[in-house]
């Protein structure tokens, strides 16, 4: 999943300063160590028991869902090669409170991994002896081990106040491990024990379409292939752009894409036939902590399930660590653009925003009391960070209007058509994690207008040197999606009243995405507003401590 060192930083470089000296490997290999993380270690299991066998196709359109966004990403990062792009092309395109908006759906994302690490690093835990009264057998956490989840938050804050540069230098090291621990376990794994009739022992798709397509919001599969935007991020050093970043950004989806579809596979091959008997969704191993370290321990390679042990410690930590400084440094940034209080600007003499890693520790601790399972975790996670993706097909679509004349390292072929198709994957992925998922992101982003909107109103009321300046009339699409999505996931077949068929609800959800699409491009700021947003975050990134 997503490593968000570069999302971020406190500064960006100016333009003039950037030294485009990364080549086609380096940037393909910042974005394949961020999609190799920590979401493989239970990405085959969750899929496996959502979607049967045919979890093999839920990766394969989770893919595809990605490679739109990216190849989106990868024009705009070559048009802005600025750090922190994601967020900042909608406030470019759409002005301050679509900015506001998006720049708070991107804290959302960040801000929720951290807990997901921990859950991980405690779900696995469970194999040894002193750590099996932290998680209840629905996976929740018990009281002992939410104290111990709470501990992990401290000590990845401790980590991020006293040791971030160590954690950067260590960065080539990690991913290396994370990249040579799931295809050592593909090899030995499939070498040894592979059984071809588990694909077809109780049906390929047990669950039909609805369970291959909850599967992709709700196991882990979209949350595991993010990352591509590392590339993107690095566009500005890039050697050659318009060569090397559709190049880096595609074939790190590719790769990580045929990595993971290659552990779907071989897990759903090598599991004994007895783990699941009583079919898919009652998947079980004799009570053996960890869907990988334990079916290596089951079918004898006990040495493995302990190297697999080890990298449930070592992957979700970093990827933990990393995310909690990454929170910190969008709060900054937010702060930086007139949309929190000042106070998150503050920095110690190490120059960390030390305000913004309490927030963090403060929001990651509240993540395990509404979401206290790995995988409802993942599926709020998941929607969140499609919810800031998806703002990027939006600013593709207006840059493609109002700045036609601008330099593009790299120009999308059928970008017209792309563009807004990747913008209905994006809704559509929102939509399959399900009303449940949906109704607690949707009160997320109700705490994050009432934060951010009162402090914006505070500031403008006070004259504050910082105050954002709203631009309401070009945003006007935006409730209306946010609302007209929540509508459709309530009336809808994926944990929704059920009133909307199968194909009618995603028809539905395919409409209204092409609707707000050209909506959200007919009502963007025009040219000279969007060169002003341009130049006022730049004069902002410019200001920095």
């Amino acid at each position: 999943m997503a490593s968000v060192d570069q999302i971020a930083p406190l500064k960006a470089p100016a333009p003039g300063s950037l030294r485009r000296d990364v080549g086609l490997i380096g940037l393909m290999w910042a974005s394949v160590g961020s999609i190799i993380g920590s979401g493989w270690l239970y990405g085959a299991q969750k899929a496996v028991v959502v979607a049967g066998p045919a979890a093999i196709i839920s990766w394969s359109i989770g893919a595809v869902a990605i490679v739109l966004l990216a190849l989106v990403h990868a024009e705009l990062g070559g048009l802005f090669p600025v750090a922190g792009g994601t967020a900042r092309y909608p406030h470019y395109a759409f002005g301050g409170l679509a900015g506001m908006s998006f720049g708070w759906f991107s804290w959302l994302q960040a801000a929720t991994v951290a807990p997901i690490e921990v859950e991980a690093m405690i779900g696995y835990a469970g194999h040894w002896s002193w750590a099996q009264g932290l998680q209840n057998t629905n996976g929740t956490l018990t009281t002992s081990g939410f104290i111990v989840a709470v501990v992990l938050m401290a000590i990845f804050v401790a980590v991020n106040f006293l040791g971030v540069k160590i954690l950067a230098h260590t960065n080539s090291a990690a991913t290396w491990w994370k990249i040579a621990v799931p295809l050592g376990a593909i090899f030995v794994i499939a070498a040894t024990n592979f059984h071809p009739h588990n694909f077809t022992s109780h049906g390929f798709a047990p669950f039909g379409a609805k369970g291959v397509l909850s599967a992709i919001s709700t196991s882990g599969i979209i949350f595991a292939l993010l990352g591509f935007e590392q590339a993107i991020q690095l566009a500005g050093e890039s050697r050659n752009p318009k060569r090397d970043l559709p190049r880096a950004t595609i074939g790190s989806v590719v790769i990580g894409a045929v990595i993971y579809t290659l552990l779907q596979v071989v897990y759903i091959g090598a599991l004994p036939l007895a783990s699941f008997a009583h079919g898919w969704a009652k998947l079980n191993y004799a009570g053996i902590s960890g869907p990988w370290a334990g079916l290596a321990t089951v079918i004898g390679l006990g040495w493995l399930g302990w190297v697999l042990y080890a990298d449930a410690i070592v992957s979700p930590g970093g990827t933990g660590l990393i995310y909690t400084t990454s929170t910190s440094r969008i709060s900054y940034g937010l702060s930086k653009n007139g949309y929190a209080p000042r106070l998150f600007e503050r920095t110690d003499g190490r120059g960390v925003p030390w305000f913004g890693l309490i927030i963090s520790f403060v929001t990651g601790v509240i993540c395990f009391l509404p979401f206290p399972s790995w995988q409802e975790l993942v599926s709020f996670i998941t929607s969140a960070s499609v919810l800031m993706y998806a703002g990027a097909p939006l600013a593709f679509g207006v840059f493609r209007d109002r700045l036609p004349n601008h330099e593009r390292p790299y120009r999308l072929p059928g970008g017209n058509i792309i563009s807004p198709l990747s913008f209905v994957v994006a809704s559509l992925i929102i939509y399959w994690a399900g009303w449940e998922t949906l109704q607690r992101l949707g009160w997320a982003i109700v705490i994050g207008y009432v934060l951010l909107g009162s402090y914006a109103w505070y500031a403008t009321k006070k004259q504050l040197p910082n105050a954002p300046r709203l631009d309401w009339k070009a945003a006007q699409w935006l409730p209306v999606y946010l609302i007209g999505m929540g509508l459709i996931a309530w009336q809808g077949g994926f944990g929704g009243q059920g009133h909307i068929p199968l194909w009618w609800d995603m028809a539905i959800i395919t409409v209204f995405s092409v609707g707000i699409y050209y909506w959200a491009r007919a009502s963007a700021v025009g040219t000279a507003e969007i060169e002003q947003n341009i130049e006022e975050v730049a004069v902002v990134d410019e200001g920095g401590h």
